[in-house]
C-alpha cells in the first residue's frame, strides 16, 4: 500500500517537521501524502490561524494563549527552531496562507475546527469565510470534537463533508451524527478493534483512525476496514 491509498499526513508530517506548518506541508507532499490534517482556531483580532495548542509555547517560542493576541505577535514567534535547526524561522501559518500552498502542491485538507471555549460559532464562521474566498479546488473534510462548530459549518457550508471527531467511539455515535449532519467519523486508534470497527462499516460510514505511528498497527486497522489513518510520518509508515 502507498502512502496515497489512505494515510493523512497528521499536521502536516509532525515527525519529520514542525506541526501545523508550511514547511510541514511541504515535507508531507515531498513524502507522497495526496491530503494533510492541521488545526485552526482564532487569534484575539479573529485572524484564522494554524495551532493545536490553546498556548504558543509547546510548539513556538512565543507565548500565551492565541486568543490572547493579535495576529501580528503570534506572527513574531518563532514556530520551526524548536523542532531542528534548519526551521529556524517558520510562522505560525493563517489559514489563508495554508491553503493557497496546499493548492499549489495539490494537497487536500482535513481542517479540525478547534474553537477556544465558547467561540465555536465564531471560529467556523471565520474559517468557512476564508475558504469561501480561497475555493479550494480539492474540497476539505472539516471535523471537529465540538458539536456547536459541526452545527454552525453544516448549517453555513452544507456542501463540505463533515466528521465527528472523539476519542472512543460512544454508544449513541449514529444518532449523534445524523443530529449534526456527519457524513464521517473519526476516532482514536487505541480505542478500535475489529468489532468496534465492524458496527461502523455496517451502517456504510467512512471512518479515520488517529494517530497511527506503528506500521503493524497500520496494516491490521486496514484490514479491519478502517478507510484512512492520519499518521506523523514516522519510520516505516509510508511503506505500510
Amino acid at each position: 500500500m502507498s502512502a496515497r491509498a489512505g494515510l493523512i499526513g497528521h499536521r502536516g508530517a509532525a515527525a519529520q517537521a514542525p506541526e501545523n506548518t508550511l514547511a510541514g506541508f511541504r515535507k508531507a507532499a515531498a513524502l507522497g501524502f495526496a491530503r494533510v490534517e492541521f488545526d485552526v482556531r482564532l487569534s484575539r483580532d479573529r485572524r484564522v490561524i494554524l495551532l493545536h495548542d490553546e498556548t504558543l509555547e509547546r510548539t513556538s517560542d512565543g507565548k500565551g494563549e492565541a486568543r490572547a493576541l493579535d495576529f501580528a505577535e503570534i506572527r513574531r514567534a518563532d514556530a520551526g527552531g524548536w523542532f531542528a535547526p534548519e526551521f529556524a524561522g517558520e510562522r505560525v501559518p493563517a489559514l489563508e496562507e495554508a491553503l493557497d500552498l496546499l493548492e499549489r502542491l495539490g494537497l487536500a485538507a482535513v481542517i479540525e475546527l478547534k474553537p477556544a471555549s465558547s467561540a465555536e460559532a465564531l471560529t467556523t464562521r471565520a474559517a468557512l469565510a476564508v475558504l469561501a474566498k480561497a475555493r479550494p479546488s480539492l474540497p476539505p473534510i472539516l471535523s471537529s470534537f465540538k458539536p456547536e462548530a459541526l452545527m454552525e459549518a453544516g448549517r453555513l457550508a452544507p456542501e463540505f463533508d463533515r466528521a465527528l471527531l472523539v476519542d472512543e467511539i460512544p454508544r449513541d455515535w449514529r444518532a449523534i451524527m445524523d443530529r449534526l449532519g456527519c457524513t464521517m467519523l473519526h476516532a482514536h486508534e487505541a480505542r478500535l478493534d475489529r468489532e468496534t470497527i465492524g458496527r461502523v462499516m455496517a451502517e456504510d460510514v467512512p471512518l479515520f483512525a488517529y494517530t497511527v505511528n506503528d506500521p503493524a498497527r497500520a496494516r491490521k486497522l486496514f484490514e479491519w476496514g478502517v478507510a484512512a489513518i492520519f499518521t506523523d510520518a514516522a519510520p516505516g509508515m509510508l511503506e505500510i
